[in-house]
């Protein structure tokens, strides 16, 4: 029996939403590098192009124009390969996601994605219209299937009856799939199921980057027909992953029932050196994963946002600690401004972290006490305040002191930002308004306050010396905003706290759900209620990097004014 062999290349690049030009020649390099690899087919992820999520900007039918207009520059160039590349385009009236084959200088096809999420992150239903038929690539005597992200994911669904009766051998998948810790095993055993239903081996392309608040992994993905992993992309990086398949020549099937376009293709004719042996990157450790995507999200926050430099205050805490170390590594430590703002709470200890750390690091330190500021806002609030001691008002104070410091920096010499707040603080609202919630990026607001320990452990294990001090990471938190404050005074310990806030944020379970896992049912009914209170403040937060299945934002949208408070 005759053997087809085919070889693939999966071009996983990071693309910037809007900036037609770099998309478009980063695109343009790794085709050259696909053709002179020898590669029958490329692949790019979806919407590559317009890069992804466009969101609104696709309801502007000047930018859908621009797409089109991009899409044809890029297939007038496209020779020698075919290319299978994400775009979105106009047609009828309606607008599609589409995986478009270029070749011989012209758009060859145009597949639809069909299934169009709209859970999470995802709002497809906004700005789609769902394809219909299926698009097969008769390519160096083999038969491939087009599909889209979520196209794979609905089991039972088109694209697996579509695969099926129309004898695909291989299922090419171009995805715009964001990160969240543990996806990467969540995307195997999808692929690897698509795989064993249809027999098919599964070509899987997933975008890379960070876009506002998501970040894309990569990690593109080849299947066996048994769901077997052939090869895998590095992750968190530019790839591109060459992979030689080798199919039975077999009797290709009839046309299948469903709606569906064939096209036949000429292979490679370029040189084809050698074979492309299968490759797989090495996996990481949840915190390792986390820690390359909290440094992706940020290093592309920055840089595709126009800043080269950021600024943050340094309390001498865990939190600020790890935003230090992060935005040093993401960005060096040139471009990163730490700003302590002692007051008459800040202990010797703390203000000495914060000088250790600073030096550590390697970055600029600037001190400015606010006891002073402090006493001019109470003095001229004296009146108004009248008699009796100071509370919240007073903590708060110094809070937004201190923000107001630091966007005054900002405003001065142009430097983004960053916030230090972890998603425990930000979920019961043990944050404060235009205080230390005031700045551009939140690098940490989707990392839990048990995490944050972990990530910092890491750092200093990577490093192999103490870029954190562990007098840091072993302290008590507190914001230091009264005489020996600490967080448990307010809150339970943290290793109760984020437990709950998992089981109630990210899995929706119920106060009774809650209890019946172990925890203290006042402690439960006290955190749901901070969590539910407090959606007002994180409604202004500022964005900040996914890294769980459900964070604050995009992923959970609650009504602010909500008398929904079952058992509470």
């Amino acid at each position: 029996m005759t053997k087809a062999m085919l070889r693939i290349a999966q071009a996983q690049i990071n693309l910037t939403v809007g900036d037609f030009q770099a998309n478009l020649e980063l695109i343009q390099g790794y085709l050259d590098q696909a053709r002179q690899a020898g590669a029958d087919l490329v692949t790019f992820p979806e919407l590559a192009v317009c890069g992804y999520p466009p969101e609104d900007l696709l309801l502007k039918p000047r930018f859908l124009e621009h797409c089109a207009e991009a899409l044809e520059h890029l297939a007038g160039r496209c020779q020698g390969i075919t290319a299978v590349v994400g775009c979105p385009l106009a047609e009828g009236g309606q607008v599609y996601n589409c995986a478009t084959v270029l070749g011989q200088g012209k758009v060859l096809g145009v597949y639809r994605k069909i299934e169009l999420p709209n859970y999470g992150v995802f709002d497809e239903m906004r700005y789609f219209a769902p394809g219909k038929g299926g698009l097969f690539l008769d390519l160096a005597g083999a038969r491939l299937m087009l599909t889209v992200c979520e196209d794979v994911w609905v089991k039972g669904g088109p694209a697996e009856r579509l695969a099926r009766e129309g004898g695909a051998q291989a299922v090419v998948n171009i995805s715009g799939s964001p990160f969240h810790a543990g996806k990467l095993g969540l995307r195997r055993d999808i692929l690897a199921g698509f795989a064993r239903r249809t027999g098919a081996h599964i070509l899987y392309n997933n975008l890379l980057g960070g876009q506002d608040e998501l970040v894309f992994d990569g990690g593109c993905l080849v299947v066996d027909q048994a769901g077997g992993l052939l090869a895998c992309a590095p992750r968190f990086e530019q790839a591109l992953l060459v992979t030689d398949l080798e199919f039975e020549s077999r009797p290709l099937r009839p046309a299948p029932v469903l709606p569906h376009v064939l096209l036949s293709l000429e292979p490679a004719a370029g040189p084809r050196q050698g074979q492309a042996a299968p490759a797989c990157a090495p996996e990481f450790t949840l915190a390792e994963e986390v820690h390359r995507a909290l440094l992706l999200g940020t290093r592309d926050y920055v840089g595709k946002n126009g800043f080269r430099k950021v600024v943050l205050g340094l309390s001498g805490g865990v939190d600020s600690a790890l935003v230090a170390a992060i935005a040093v590594e993401a960005l060096g430590a040139e471009n990163v401004i730490g700003v302590t703002m002692p007051s008459q709470f800040t202990s010797q200890g703390t203000r000495s972290d914060a000088e250790r750390l600073a030096a550590n690091l390697g970055i600029r330190l600037i001190t400015v006490p606010i006891a002073g500021i402090l006493k001019v806002y109470l003095d001229e609030l004296a009146e108004t305040f009248g008699p009796g001691p100071y509370g919240v008002e007073q903590e708060n104070l110094q809070a937004r002191i201190r923000g107001n410091i630091l966007m005054g920096l900002s405003n001065r010499f142009g430097w983004l930002v960053l916030t230090t707040g972890n998603k425990s603080e930000t979920a019961v609202g043990y944050c404060t308004l235009y205080g230390d919630m005031a700045g551009g990026f939140a690098v940490v607001k989707d990392v839990p306050k048990t995490l944050v320990y972990e990530l910092s452990a890491l750092i200093n294990q990577r490093a192999g010396r103490e870029l954190i001090p562990q007098s840091v990471i072993v302290r008590p938190p507190s914001a230091e905003l009264r005489p020996d404050q600490k967080d448990e005074d307010s809150l339970p310990p943290y290793a109760v706290l984020d437990p709950i806030l998992k089981a109630y944020v990210e899995q929706d379970l119920a106060l009774e759900e809650i209890v019946a896992l172990g925890f203290h049912p006042e402690t439960v009914r006290q955190v749901l209620r901070l969590v539910d209170l407090n959606e007002y403040k994180r409604r202004q937060a500022p964005p900040g990097v996914k890294i769980t299945p459900k964070a604050f934002g995009r992923d959970r949208r609650l009504p602010i004014t909500n008398h929904y408070r079952p058992g509470v």
